[in-house]
């Protein structure tokens, strides 16, 4: 259980992170070796992100295919 909680990625105060560090990012100068692990930290957010919205992406394609499983049992009632 401690490591679920450990590893569950809050993907909205990611999201928020990574936007804030792009932001920054874009309003001025960049200093390599100032902003190097911020930046890594952007793409580590980056990929967190894309991992999560992959998982949701199966959720809800793994829901659309129950619904329209569920349709089409429905029909075969009906008949």
């Amino acid at each position: 259980q401690m490591v679920a909680k450990k590893d569950s990625f809050n993907f909205t105060k990611g999201y928020e992170e990574l936007e804030k560090i792009v932001a920054d990012f874009e309003s001025r100068e960049l200093d390599l070796e100032k902003d190097l692990p911020r930046f890594e930290r952007g793409l580590e957010l980056a990929g967190r992100l894309q991992e999560r919205l992959k998982q949701i992406e199966n959720k809800v394609v793994e829901i659309e295919k129950r619904f329209s499983l569920g349709e089409d049992e429905g029909d075969t009632h009906d008949n």
